[in-house]
């Protein structure tokens, strides 16, 4: 049954240009792309860096991080694609981006980029990673276009209508189910606007940006993915799905690292570019 004030999925997330099929997932993914750039083009030249220069490492990110995002979707969810649908792995825009793939294989994209043109790492990602909340929380849209990664039943009031074709089997008979698109696009926004606060507030640096950025979100995340019903049962480690378990060690990682890069690095970075015999992370530089 559809509650009355319920929240209507699209009722199609493909539109086309003549022949071209202009996909509502591809254009969440570039929206937020575009987001992270301007986001962080700013602040990393609030931090001494030059203008473009994030642009420019970009190019070494987005390939970096698709490929990564789409080999993490795969290879947690395979019982989707093999034995029967092998090249539906190649299918990005269906839908299937493994954030933490896409976050991962970006950021060694944004270091190999960063080591070609001298600039330090540890700066850098502080810069740029509160952008990545914001183009995280604009591709969830894309999930809401495509109908899936939707949370369980509810009857509340900003319950999330389902299509008959996109609901999970022992589901079919459920018309509204929790947004959890919903709940992490506000809670990234919220985890960006804590972020860029505190670090304008503390003067973060050596990477303190970056592990708050991962505490913030992997807290939202741990929550938000309990909610879920789309992952098969075999993904479940000890009771817990994996994604849930995969927040819990990046959460406890991103803290150790907050504490001993306060202890061992108190302040802010003064210099941005990488002197060829400089060790990172350093106190002054």
């Amino acid at each position: 049954m559809v509650t009355l004030w319920s929240i209507p999925s699209p009722d199609n997330g493909v539109w086309y240009l003549g022949p071209f099929p202009l996909r509502a997932y591809a254009l969440a993914i570039i929206l937020g792309i575009v987001a992270a750039i301007w986001i962080g083009e700013r602040r990393w030249v609030a931090r001494g860096g030059e203008k473009g220069e994030v642009t420019d490492l970009a190019i070494w990110a987005v390939p970096f991080g698709l490929v990564g995002g789409r080999l993490y979707h795969v290879a947690t969810d395979w019982q989707l694609y093999f034995p029967d649908n092998p090249w539906g792995a190649l299918y990005v825009w269906q839908g299937g981006l493994g954030i933490w793939g896409a976050i991962s294989l970006g950021a060694v994209g944004v270091i190999v980029g960063a080591k070609v043109k001298g600039i330090k790492v540890l700066p850098l990602l502080d810069a740029i990673a509160p952008g990545i909340l914001v183009a995280q929380a604009i591709g969830r849209w894309g999930n809401y276009f495509n109908q899936e990664l939707f949370g369980r039943p509810t009857d509340l009031p900003w319950g999330l209508e389902i299509a008959a074709d996109f609901r999970p089997v022992g589901y079919l008979e459920v018309a509204t189910f929790h947004p959890t698109f919903l709940y992490e696009f506000l809670w990234n926004l919220a985890a960006f606007a804590v972020v860029v606060w505190a670090d304008r507030r503390f003067r973060l640096g050596h990477g303190r940006v970056v592990a708050l950025y991962v505490m913030a979100y992997t807290l939202g995340r741990g929550w938000i993915e309990m909610l879920r019903i789309d992952d098969v049962q075999m993904n479940d480690v000890l009771g817990l799905r994996l994604n849930v378990w995969t927040s819990i060690v990046l959460f406890l990682a991103a803290a150790a690292w907050f504490v001993w890069s306060a202890r061992r690095y108190p302040g802010r970075e003064t210099v941005v570019r990488q002197a060829r015999d400089e060790q990172e992370p350093t106190a002054t530089g």
